[in-house]
């Protein structure tokens, strides 16, 4: 049976069911304490199989391309966050305070990883340099995005203080990682063959942090804290965010003199925001009670960044063909030549 191509992929309609049997059995009392330390638990290993999971040898081989990889950085952590601040005038009677703090946050986060290389791979772009800067995006991100919280974020009054942000994030996230590579030189090889058990353990993470973090919100009463006309409003929101940081990084990458390759690999990656990465961090830096309208943003606008890029690398990648065409026509018409001299 062919799938609908209106029907979205498996992992969204899990966070949906996810956050519905939230709504209807949010976890409590001990049972809420176990799912915490569940949580913990495979967000230390999640982190642990993507540090064996990343190869040095390729991260040192794409970094050699530093202009590119300086311009995503640059987007993800500067431009984005300037664009939340700039826009707060305009898109914060939209929403609730506390939807626009998740909103702050997202625009904090790192790029995302799978989705950037395969976006950029679909598009023919430079694959190897989407690698590396949709990797290190990640792992500066994890030192980076607490600071940003701290400066942009805890104005409102939400999230914890910077320097504790940034030790939980040690904690729970950089140590795991850091072990990871360490190990890589002895389970490197399993992991690689094993690519459906991080995919597994990524997914069923995420699963776990947004029920918790959704069963605290409801127990809060979050769904009669959120009117429908402010989802209307986010929606809205996050459309007009996105867009916007296509045309930028678009515009500017042809502006700052980089080829079609690398223009695909500065747009997928410098406009969209790691879901696996920014869930586990929501639920180290911001009180338990606040995790699940945080997060919310950051779940319509995973599912938005997915469906966006989709039309645009197959856009980028039918101009390709269609520049190519020539090429190979040209490369292909018989040429009149000489008899050889025998």
């Amino acid at each position: 049976m062919v799938r609908p191509r209106f029907l979205p992929d498996n992992f969204t309609l899990m966070l949906v069911s996810t956050v519905l049997i939230a709504s209807v059995l949010p976890a409590q009392g001990v049972v809420a304490h176990g799912f915490d330390l569940l949580t913990t638990f495979a967000i230390g290993l999640l982190f642990f199989l993507h540090g064996a999971k990343l190869s040095r040898e390729a991260a040192i081989e794409g970094a050699m391309h530093w202009r590119l990889h300086l311009t995503v950085l640059a987007f993800s952590f500067i431009l984005f966050p300037l664009l939340g601040l700039i826009f707060k005038p305009i898109f914060l009677p939209l929403v609730t305070p506390d939807l626009y703090l998740g909103i702050l946050f997202l625009c904090t986060l790192p790029s995302t990883v799978q989705s950037s290389i395969a976006f950029t791979s679909v598009a023919r772009g430079n694959v190897p340099a989407a690698v590396c800067s949709a990797s290190a995006s990640n792992l500066i991100g994890i030192f980076l995005t607490p600071v940003l919280v701290g400066l942009i974020v805890v104005a409102h009054g939400q999230a914890q203080g910077s320097f504790g942000s940034i030790m939980n994030i040690v904690y729970q996230l950089l140590l795991p990682f850091i072990a990871g590579q360490i190990a890589r030189r002895w389970i490197g090889g399993w992991v690689d063959k094993h690519k459906a058990l991080l995919k597994f353990v990524d997914q069923g993470s995420i699963l776990l942090v947004v029920y918790t973090a959704f069963s605290e919100a409801v127990v809060q009463g979050l769904w009669s804290q959120l009117p429908a006309i402010s989802l209307l409003g986010l929606l809205a929101v996050l459309v007009v965010l996105l867009f916007v940081m296509l045309a930028i990084a678009t515009f500017l990458s042809r502006r700052l003199g980089f080829n079609k390759e690398d223009e695909i690999t500065i747009v997928f990656c410098g406009s969209k925001k790691s879901l696996a990465s920014g869930i586990p961090m929501a639920n180290v830096l911001f009180a338990s009670h606040t995790v699940g309208m945080v997060v919310l943003p950051l779940m319509l606008f995973h599912q938005i960044q997915l469906m966006v890029c989709a039309v645009l690398a197959k856009r980028y990648a039918a101009r390709s063909r269609v520049m190519a065409a020539p090429m190979i026509m040209k490369n292909d018409s018989p040429k009149t030549t000489d008899s050889p001299s025998v």
